[in-house]
């Protein structure tokens, strides 16, 4: 038996935290996990399932109206309450975070709910109380970043646009990545006004060019917004509320609110790095081994806090590997080659692999085939909504090396192509492959011409 309180304590209760502490309790260790908020983390609370269910309500407003080329009659315009979807949503997540908590009982880690700090290598305090640990695995996730500017106090950020007591009339959105993106197409379902502003030339850096450009004219196509190649320099108030902010091209932008998605940092002011001696990066994440162990041995990091691939199933698989690794006798190291994402925008992005930039940038000759072509669903909508299919081909192997989808149901169909890319599957097994017919899918196992 040990001499410490606990073989294993994790501070943080977010995706990745707790399934380190269940997985390893079930195997015997004595575990302790330390969260001063609701259990799940940003995903759970703030991130991936409440804005999912936003995205669902979002789209409603768009399959009202096709709905008339289908027969229906409704009440135009239908009406939309917003109090009974962000409450219905807020009770789901009151469900979910009482679910955790049942797990991590009956799975046997002891649940300690307060802030905790290192004290040193062995020793965590919460809130005045201290326990000893052989290891202490650190998950304290990510919070949003605002720049400093004059009027940035006056923003919004999207932990507390889960909340918001009345909708604006108008918003502005800053930012390119897919926070984004997703909450300019969520806010414009549910009719507001909303103009979408990025300081580079295009958003959604990393993803594939041709699809980047193509999602651009799609968002348009519902009355987004889009402004590229500007930021805000500053904003005030006005004496009615509404915020102006002046560009640094010049320009000046007037809105209800003004929301914020540019970026997140490592959650892990108070948490003792320092103290206990814990290394970070230039940016304030956690630097961590090919086995997330930190720069003290008996203290590791995952997920978001170590600013790798910050994305819930990265964090899930990182706890699972960590827990193999120190008691099962497993390996730590990550795979991060080929890990599916999507954009719930309207429509879907999903992607996996290299988009035709990276490949050709690492050297490959590669074949690019592309579809593009409007859903059978919208022969009768009267919707002009595009969907985009993208292989890029390793010429030389054959491997496809990347997957690349805008449609209404590219998350969902970019799973199993996920795990064909994984195998390693060539385009010839992709030709070799039946579709499922009517379907968009069938896009991808039957392009023959590269262009």
């Amino acid at each position: 038996m040990s001499n410490f309180d606990y073989d294993l304590f994790v501070i943080g209760g977010g995706s990745g935290g707790v399934r380190a502490a269940r997985t390893a309790a079930a195997l015997g260790v004595r575990v302790a996990l330390a969260e001063e908020k609701q259990l799940g983390g940003t995903c759970v609370n703030l991130g991936c399932v409440p804005k999912k269910l936003f995205v669902y309500g979002a789209h409603y407003r768009e399959e009202f109206r096709q709905a008339a080329g289908y027969g229906w009659q409704l009440p135009s315009p239908p009406l939309f309450d917003w109090p009974t979807l962000r409450d219905r949503k807020t009770a789901e997540i009151r469900r979910i975070n009482a679910a955790f908590d049942k797990m991590l009982k009956q799975a046997g880690v002891a649940l300690l709910r307060g802030r905790a700090a290192l004290i040193d290598a062995h020793t965590v305090e919460v809130d005045g109380q201290r326990y000893s640990a052989e290891r202490i695995l650190l998950t304290p996730g990510g919070r949003p970043h605002v720049p400093d500017f004059p009027g940035s106090e006056l923003v919004l950020v999207s932990d507390q646009a889960f909340f918001l007591e009345t909708l604006p009339k108008d918003l502005l959105v800053v930012g390119g990545g897919y926070i984004a993106v997703e909450f300019a197409g969520i806010f414009n379902g549910f009719g507001v006004r909303t103009e979408l502003l990025y300081r580079g030339e295009l958003f959604l850096r990393g993803f594939d060019r041709d699809l980047r450009t193509f999602i651009c004219g799609e968002l348009e196509k519902k009355g987004i917004g889009l402004h590229f190649n500007s930021d805000i320099e500053r904003i005030e108030k006005r004496a009615d509320g509404r915020l102006d902010a002046w560009l640094s091209d010049g320009r000046t932008m007037a809105a209800e609110q003004i929301f914020y998605a540019t970026g997140r940092r490592a959650n892990t002011a108070g948490l003792g790095l320092e103290q206990a001696g814990v290394a970070t990066d230039e940016r304030g994440a956690i630097r961590v081994d090919n086995h997330f162990r930190t720069s003290v041995p008996s203290i590791y990091a995952l997920g978001d806090v170590i600013g790798r691939v910050e994305l819930t199933p990265v964090a899930l698989a990182e706890a699972m590997n960590l827990v193999a690794h120190l008691y099962q006798n497993g390996t730590a190291e990550m795979d991060y080659d080929n890990i599916p994402t999507a954009v719930f925008c309207q429509p879907d992005i999903g992607s996996v692999g290299l988009s035709e930039e990276t490949a050709r940038q690492r050297g490959y000759d590669v074949a690019v085939f592309r579809s593009e072509f409007r859903d059978l669903k919208h022969a009768l909508s009267g919707s002009d909504e595009r969907s985009l299919m993208k292989l890029v081909v390793d010429k030389q192997s054959d491997r496809v090396l990347g997957v690349h989808l805008v449609g209404g149901a590219a998350a969902e169909i970019i799973q199993g192509f996920a795990v064909a890319l994984k195998a390693g599957a060539g385009k010839a097994l992709f030709d070799s492959t039946i579709g499922v017919h009517p379907t968009a899918a069938e896009e991808l196992v039957t392009m023959r011409q590269p262009v």
